[in-house]
């Protein structure tokens, strides 16, 4: 797992972790989402990749566009 950034000092973003095809992010309260190409799409994916790597805007997409998910144990 990576750190988020957080250069906003407000995400709910605390970690990520990229792969092709799929990234997984983990909030504040401790929950875990999988989002991948099949589950979000891959603009989707790229975009959220992006965004992680950047440290900036994650959270609030996730929020805005609710990509499709899977919820980690």
């Amino acid at each position: 797992m990576k750190r988020y950034r957080n250069l906003s000092g407000k995400s709910g973003v605390i970690a990520y972790e990229d792969a092709p095809g799929r990234i997984v992010v983990v909030f504040r309260d401790g929950e875990r989402y999988t989002y991948t190409d099949e589950t979000a799409g891959a603009g989707q994916i790229a975009l959220m990749q992006a965004l992680a790597r950047a440290g900036r805007g994650l959270s609030t997409f996730i929020a805005r566009e609710k990509p499709g998910f899977v919820q980690d144990p």
